[in-house]
């Protein structure tokens, strides 16, 4: 049976996250050229620092990462994951703090939890961990729990991972019922103490009345437009413009299986993905609600874990990616060909300018509309 994420790290045990699985390796800025690069958790590092704040809004980080490195990839900031979804309390408070374990042992990370803490990490040639929970099932019925959390260092919250909970339905379900009324209780009080909310993995009514009642921005942190891939992790039009009426960010993703067009049977490229960003930015007459969510990953993705008694059917996400390009979700086929590691950050502002975007347009887009965000919310 494979393993569990959270038992994956807890068998890695702290003495792994010390030392790197793999051996060490030059600075490198074309990733592509090289062979052993063929997991998509494993990156290069840049020969120099670019210009530029930024944010990826959600990734993964394993027990094998080099974390000595993490500042080197091009990431200002990673929205890390902070453990596994649909786990009790006790777990997620566990999972959080190994996150602070991580930057106090590693001095090129640190926790951000304001805006200031972003900034310095850029200026001191940082990286930055932003704690983010994927799944609200930690909160139960017990809403102080939120605030707790939230003093520990947790910055953003996904209210249900795809499939429906006591909050809300989510976007694999096969009703989408939309917040619930202890759900209506979680946005208000994630509103109070200054906790982003993000939409990715919800339904799609539920994302609607999140937006509707919340009194602050809130973000898709790891989405693409349904428009031009009609995949049930994408988000439409509608969600769109509700979430950018806000003052909220979309954060699109090159990850393969939401890029992949209608009809697409081929690996999608970075070209792909900016006509995801291009959609957004015609559909709402600016780039100021666009981010980027890579749902990359430093070190090792273990394997999910399957109950052989049975598992529900949900909507699909990854059978035609599967079968067209590649199953193996630790290939660095699993994402667009030309950002497929960090520091192809930078292929990807040639590409965008190339476009026709302007540096601003580049700067809004990397990073400088969540700092915007973050300014609003956070508290």
């Amino acid at each position: 049976m494979a393993m569990k994420r959270r038992d994956f790290v807890k068998m890695a045990g702290l003495a792994a996250v010390g030392a790197a699985a793999l051996p060490g390796r030059s600075s490198l800025q074309t990733p592509q050229h090289e062979e052993h690069y063929n997991e998509k958790g494993i990156h290069p590092v840049l020969d120099k620092e670019h210009p530029y704040i930024f944010i990826d809004s959600c990734m993964q980080i394993w027990p094998d990462a080099e974390f000595e490195k993490a500042h080197q990839h091009g990431a200002t900031v990673y929205g890390v994951t902070a453990w596994d979804p649909n786990i009790p309390v006790d777990q997620a408070l566990e999972g959080l703090m190994y996150w602070h374990w991580v930057a106090r042992t590693y001095p090129n990370l640190t926790i951000v939890t304001k805006v200031e803490d972003i900034l310095n990490a850029k200026r001191n040639k940082k990286a930055g961990l932003w704690l983010a929970s994927q799944c609200g099932d930690f909160i139960d019925y017990k809403l102080h729990r939120i605030e707790a959390f939230y003093k520990l260092g947790l910055r953003m919250l996904i209210m249900a991972y795809s499939a429906t909970n006591k909050l809300c339905a989510g976007c694999l379900d096969r009703t989408d019922n939309g917040l619930t009324e202890f759900g209506r209780l979680v946005v208000d009080e994630c509103n109070r103490i200054g906790l982003l909310l993000d939409c990715s993995h919800i339904g799609r009514r539920s994302s609607l009345e999140i937006i509707e009642r919340s009194r602050q921005p809130v973000v898709f942190s790891h989405s693409c437009t349904k428009a031009l891939a009609d995949n049930p992790r994408n988000i439409d039009d509608e969600q769109i413009k509700s979430c950018a009426a806000k003052g909220g960010i979309i954060g699109l993703s090159p990850w393969g299986p939401m890029v992949l067009k209608n009809g697409q049977i081929t690996r999608p490229t970075v070209d792909d993905f900016i006509d995801h960003i291009d959609h957004v930015s015609q559909l709402l007459g600016t780039t100021e609600n666009i981010g980027i969510g890579t749902d990359m990953s430093l070190g090792t993705y273990p394997d999910h874990e399957h109950d052989l008694w049975g598992a529900p059917t949900y909507k699909d996400v990854t059978s035609t990616y599967n079968k067209c390009i590649t199953p193996n979700i630790r290939s660095p086929h699993r994402m667009v060909e030309g950002f497929a590691y960090y520091p192809e950050v930078l292929n990807f502002v040639a590409k965008l300018k190339h476009r026709g975007y302007d540096d601003p347009d580049v700067r809004n887009i990397l990073g400088e509309n969540y700092l915007r965000v973050f300014k609003k919310v956070w508290k």
